[in-house]
């Protein structure tokens, strides 16, 4: 299952990000997007879970947890993102 994460601090790494979600389960892969111009983050990434259950749990657990000072925001990816 691909989940969006939103409204991630600018400094937050991939390592971070992954470390977040491994505590729910296997982990495929976990991108933070960066802006191609500057190099630094725009705020959102998508990590990507085998297992629906495991993903599920992890949106659950994790939206509206406070990383950082910003609440991050944790959703299912739609198939067009």
């Amino acid at each position: 299952m691909k989940i969006l994460v939103r409204n991630l601090e600018r400094s937050i790494t991939e390592a971070e990000l992954l470390e977040l979600f491994q505590t729910y389960g296997q982990v495929d892969s976990c991108v933070v997007v960066l802006d191609q111009t500057t190099g630094k983050s725009k705020g959102f990434g998508f990590v990507e879970m085998p297992h629906a259950r495991e993903a599920i749990k992890a949106i659950k657990g994790l939206n509206t947890l406070k990383i950082k000072g910003f609440g991050i925001r944790v959703k299912a990816a739609d198939a067009s993102e």
